[in-house]
């Protein structure tokens, strides 16, 4: 299939075809609607399900990934041990008079945005609007654009500050705001400094409503949990990865631009556990030629978004992307997207900056899509250490971690805690356990460091978050090194994350395959790949007339048998109307019966993109459309045994 990309992409247009023919629509709409929340039709539903089943067959199949369905329901304890009661927040500020809030990264954007359009205005320069588009929704709060000439200096300052806006902290955006004197665009009104608003959904979970709990905000955490379980399903083989699909749920302080910031949606992920002093990965060889075009963190601090367009192969050979097995997943991830429709031109993989990086990843890469609302993250690619499988340890007591016979014995010497239970008992009564607990969990620098002071003052001092503090004289306790010999080397597995938001990649393939016929612009076409289109075939009997209903019914039992999805249009309107709504539907392939179909039983296919038909007998056809849309056979090479066909009444 040829994707043709549109000249004069209206956002409009392809909204209003996608609302109408009712890929999704807005939920609880005859109710007013609530903002962020979205029903998917039988159309986008069917597409959904595709791309989802490709995705499996493309990563679970293929890489031999154990998938799970976890609970969408997760006590806080789960959250506030992963960090996500405390960290997982966006940065809001509030009017002072008005108490109205916006979220404080999308304000200072947004204003800026428009200080340098009347910048161009005031310079008597052309202001594209195309390209600002995507923020109209938030600058309706905006009275107006002044036609204001700005420094030289100044507009260098605002697009450096608009190309590094993802990485601000809370307190860089208030300085921001500060700096640049930005109010409520539509009152003038000061505003408060910014502050974090938690983007999980808290519920209660029981009768009782004191079990706290969480919607989950993606399904990573339910993977880590279960680790112990996924090694031993996996013979306890390293590496190894799951992968779960389900929904996931987001507070969002505005949601707008549709699918791309809703509250509820559907995510895709991959923990794919490895060790961490062998990151190299055994496929690496088949993907490292693949080129790809990178925006690396050291360019965008610099202001920039040159790309630098390179190997995944050289990417990870001078460390820009961190290890092979992250690299492996980022062209794994380009030839996902590839495969079900984006624009390879409008695709580009962010690594993240130093000041957006979270503190437990080496390394982050997220797939962003080009569309009318900008560049768009849709997968994050994240080497997330052992960070997550570390903190749930800790927190439970539970040794999630890998037991690796050593080729060799080694002999190792650490620091250990021997201690006089005859006596720690009855000097510390009730809190002997805590006190106990807290110095085995201790790590080897700091049982040094404890070593030292007990050899210093014959004792040491022990503060206990919760508990209180305490001094442990040298007659209760032992630091100190031991040689020991280790056949078994026990470690904490590193996680390479990749993670899909399902219903952001499905609506930047819509912009991407949406277009126009050059002949009538009312035309349009969603060139959406056979793999993964909603219907494959469109069934098109010529007339009601008595002769051709045995037929249409013989051809939809073919495809029926085979498995592949069509529509019967035996409505009274024009064959060329009847194609030219399910063109808007992304349905590739027609197959037209006529009187000859009648005589000799032939009939005749059409290509959604170029029009063209070819003719042969029945089977001939489905085995075309099955070869095309599950094998990857071009247009050309599935119909080679079909002969061309050329008609009149094709698009009238």
């Amino acid at each position: 299939m040829s994707v043709k990309a549109a000249e004069n992409f209206s956002r409009e247009s392809l909204e209003q075809i996608l609302k109408r023919r009712f890929f999704y629509a807005p939920s609880f709409e005859i109710y007013g609607g609530v903002s962020g929340l979205y029903d998917y039709g039988p159309p986008g539903c069917a597409f959904q399900a595709n791309i989802i089943d490709t995705w499996r067959k493309h990563f679970v199949l293929e890489e031999d990934m154990l998938e799970v369905d976890c609970t969408m329901l997760t006590p806080y304890e789960v959250f506030k041990t992963s960090g996500h009661v405390d960290k997982f927040a966006d940065w809001m500020c509030r009017d002072l008079k008005t108490g109205e809030i916006f979220r404080a990264d999308h304000l200072v954007e947004e204003v800026l945005e428009s200080r340098l359009k009347g910048d161009k205005a005031a310079r008597g320069q052309a202001v594209v609007e195309e390209e600002d588009d995507d923020k109209k929704k938030r600058k309706k709060k905006v009275k107006e654009i002044k036609n204001v000439k700005l420094d030289d200096e100044v507009v260098e300052e605002y697009e450096t500050v608009l190309n590094k806006i993802d990485g601000y902290s809370g307190e860089d955006l208030g300085e921001l705001i500060k700096k640049y004197n930005i109010v409520n665009p539509a009152t003038g009104g000061p505003l408060e400094p910014p502050v974090q608003f938690n983007l999980m959904f808290e519920t209660a979970i029981g009768p009782s409503g004191q079990l706290k709990g969480y919607l989950r905000p993606e399904t990573a955490q339910g993977q880590f949990l279960n680790f112990s379980k996924l090694l031993e399903c996996n013979n306890e083989r390293m590496p190894f990865a799951s992968a779960s699909i389900g929904k996931s749920f987001r507070n969002e302080i505005s949601p707008r631009a549709g699918l791309l910031r809703v509250r509820e949606f559907l995510m895709a992920e991959i923990e794919h556990f490895v060790d961490p002093e062998e990151k190299t990965h055994p496929r690496f060889a088949d993907v490292k030629d693949t080129k790809l075009s990178f925006l690396p963190k050291g360019v965008q601090e610099a202001g920039s978004n040159e790309l630098k367009v390179t190997t995944v192969g050289d990417a990870v050979a001078t460390g820009m992307v961190d290890n092979e097995t992250l690299g492996y997943f980022i062209a794994r991830i380009h030839a996902f997207l590839l495969k079900i429709g984006v624009d390879p031109a409008r695709l580009r993989f962010r690594q993240h900056m130093s000041n957006e990086m979270a503190h437990y990843a080496s390394d982050c890469w997220d797939a962003e899509l080009q569309t009318s609302y900008g560049w768009i993250e849709c997968v994050g690619c994240a080497d997330r250490s052992a960070y997550d499988l570390s903190v749930h340890a800790a927190r439970t007591n539970e040794k999630l971690v890998v037991r690796k016979p050593l080729p060799e014995p080694v002999t190792v010497e650490n620091f250990e805690v021997d201690l006089d239970k005859k006596k720690f008992g009855p000097k510390f009564r009730k809190d002997a356990g805590a006190i106990q607990k807290f110095l085995l969990e201790r790590t080897q620098c700091e049982l040094e460091d404890l070593s030292k002071e007990l050899a210093a003052n014959n004792k040491i001092a022990v503060d206990i978050k919760g508990v209180g503090s305490f001094e442990v004289e040298s007659d209760l306790i032992k630091i100190a090194k031991v040689q020991r010999v280790e056949h078994v080397r026990e470690f904490t597995p590193n996680v390479i994350e990749p993670s899909f938001g399902i219903g952001r990649i499905i609506y930047s393939i819509f912009e991407h395959l949406f277009w126009s016929r050059p002949e009538d612009k009312d035309r349009c076409v969603l060139s959406l790949p056979p793999l993964v289109a909603p219907t494959k075939v469109l069934v098109v009997p010529l007339s009601n007339h008595a002769d051709l209903a045995p037929l249409v019914a013989k051809i939809t039992s073919a495809l029926r048998k085979e498995q592949v999805p069509f529509k019967v249009d035996d409505s009274s309107a024009s064959i060329g109307k009847r194609y030219a709504r399910n063109d808007e539907l992304g349905t590739p392939f027609g197959i037209t019966i006529d009187f000859e179909t009648v005589k000799d039983g032939s009939v005749t296919l059409r290509e959604r993109d170029s029009t063209k038909q070819v003719r042969g007998d029945l089977a001939d056809i489905v085995n075309a459309i099955k070869e095309i849309t599950y094998n990857g056979a071009s247009w050309a090479e599935g119909t080679s045994k079909l002969a061309p066909f050329e008609t009149a009444v094709e698009e009238s």
